[in-house]
């Protein structure tokens, strides 16, 4: 988009661990010398980066004051050796983000990871935020097998990948936990990637990874989401993780619930199914953050 600049602002989140933000400034539409303008903070899922939201950023900054975090252990931003990578140290985090960066009252979106500690914020601290979207993450329990399943893909990864192409190919056609082949997936993959000497890694620690995973896959969090008072529009991809019927539950749970859905879309809803996806959030977005 011509004109519009994005800029690292850094965060110092919980236990001093320092977080990467990412504001995409576009001189809002109609707002005056001065005039504040709605803040929005974005949330990537695991394996995630704040780049991963920079079509939805570079719209979004039209109107409002949006601004992408890189979360601990992702992107641009601190990974501790040990941690802590709790649901309290990512919800910690995005707090101060909101604080620092004078975002509040703020909208939230999340993706997967980043959609629950969205939730988890709004149900902490309702004077933060007036607003959420939660795109394809469940409220539900996933279980011991679905860690050790994700144990498992970690270690076919063929890592490390001699080119970029390469893992585009890898995670867009050959890896053999997914069903079907997605190029937008390759292309979200090859982001997360930096060169090595000896070929190409994520920037990521798998081990982290699982970490941050181990901390909510064994718990259900509808307790959580029913204390969520603000309006909140539930995502979800056609082809995605979040089924329907759980989609709709969270809808009726949530006491000011709204419920959307992408096409053609699996996981990656935002990355996969960019029209789809502002197609899905702008008419909400338009409601809750018109002045």
């Amino acid at each position: 988009m011509p004109g519009q600049m994005v800029r690292r602002i850094d965060v110092t989140g919980a236990e001093g661990v320092r977080l990467a933000a990412w504001e995409f400034a576009d001189p809002p539409k109609g707002r005056g010398e001065g005039e504040r303008s709605p803040g929005v903070l974005l949330l990537h899922g695991l394996m995630g980066r704040a780049s991963h939201w920079a079509s939805t950023a570079r719209w979004l900054a039209e109107r409002h004051r949006a601004v992408a975090l890189d979360q601990r252990g992702h992107g641009r931003s601190d990974k501790p050796a040990e941690g802590p990578f709790t649901r309290e140290a990512y919800v910690a985090d995005a707090e101060q983000a909101v604080e620092q960066l004078g975002l509040a009252p703020v909208t939230l979106i999340g993706h997967s990871m980043g959609a629950l500690t969205a939730w988890q914020l709004a149900a902490k601290r309702p004077d933060l935020v007036q607003a959420l979207i939660i795109c394809d993450m469940r409220a539900s329990a996933l279980g011991a097998a679905s860690q050790r399943e994700w144990e498992d893909w970690f270690r076919s990864w063929p890592v490390p990948f001699a080119t970029l192409a390469d893992v585009r190919k890898w995670f867009g056609e050959d890896d053999p936990w997914v069903e079907r082949n997605n190029p937008a997936r390759g292309e979200f993959f090859a982001e997360v990637m930096a060169e090595r000497a000896d070929g190409w890694r994520p920037v990521f620690s798998r081990r982290q990874m699982l970490k941050s995973r181990e901390t909510w896959v064994h718990d259900a969090h509808w307790d959580e989401l029913a204390q969520v008072q603000c309006p909140t529009l539930v995502v979800r991809g056609l082809d995605g993780e979040l089924g329907r019927a759980e989609a709709q539950e969270m809808v009726r749970v949530l006491p000011r619930g709204e419920y959307g859905e992408v096409a053609d879309a699996g996981h990656l809803v935002h990355y996969d199914q960019p029209e789809g996806w502002r197609t899905a959030i702008e008419p909400f977005l338009d409601g809750v953050l018109t002045p």
